[in-house]
């Protein structure tokens, strides 16, 4: 006789009793959210790609109807900023921590990057950037993107860099007794190592990245000031 508390083990896959309807109705709102999500993203990008006389043409407006789309058009230049900044970090100080004479350039012209204040890089890449895209929105955009990227990146590039500088050596030689390649070795070693202090770094740099959005969405050029869509620009206005 088989013992009774074999029999929840044994009991066939399609007698067991559904999901909740609760999980079910969760999964639902879960995934209509993402595709709400997925769907304000693609519209932000659209807005981003337009013809720069739209800006002239669709002054901002302090009016409260427009604050949602204004918030998502920061919100958009704020991760992707920092998405680059993550991207920057990643490769630049591993490069430095791994190779003696490239951390003898990168470190100095960190040093040197970081101290000079978020309006100065303005001051040149605008010019840069809307020659790459003429006649479109998206050179000012990535232009704003670029100086918050600025009040981003430093922090998270030199917090990455000492982690990989402090990976204790223990850890390295188990590394190599498993026969980890560079790849394995930065991928399950070095970079699990170093996210804590990462992602930690990436709070301080979205936080302080807000201090910088009404300097960077109101971007002058000569005698003319173009005004991005955006919680930066709507506060400079309002004020």
């Amino acid at each position: 006789m088989r013992p009774s508390f074999l029999a929840p083990a044994l009991t066939p896959f399609n007698n067991r009793d559904p999901l909740p309807a609760n999980s079910w109705r969760a999964d639902t709102v879960l995934l209509g959210l993402l595709v709400l999500l997925a769907a304000f993203v693609f519209h932000g990008l659209d807005q981003m790609n337009q013809p720069l006389g739209v800006l002239d043409s669709s002054p901002l407006s302090l009016d409260l109807v427009h604050l949602p789309e204004y918030t998502l058009r920061t919100t958009l230049r704020m991760f992707i900023a920092l998405f680059v900044s993550l991207v920057f970090s990643l490769v630049v100080a591993t490069l430095a921590a791994k190779s003696r004479k490239a951390a003898m350039v990168i470190l100095p012209a960190l040093d040197i990057l970081q101290s000079v204040p978020v309006l100065g890089f303005l001051t040149f890449t605008v010019v840069f950037f809307m020659g790459l895209f003429p006649g479109k929105e998206t050179g000012v955009e990535c232009a704003a993107i670029f100086a918050i990227f600025t009040s981003q990146v430093w922090n998270m590039t030199f917090s990455f860099y000492q982690s990989l500088r402090t990976v204790p050596n223990d850890l390295y030689d188990v590394s190599r007794q498993f026969s980890f390649s560079p790849w394995q070795r930065f991928v399950r070693l070095e970079l699990p190592f170093a996210t804590p202090g990462l992602v930690w770094n990436m709070m301080m740099s979205m936080s302080g990245g807000w201090f910088f959005v009404v300097a960077s969405e109101a971007i002058t050029v000569g005698d003319t000031t173009v005004s991005l869509p955006g919680i930066g620009s709507w506060l400079a206005l309002a004020i």
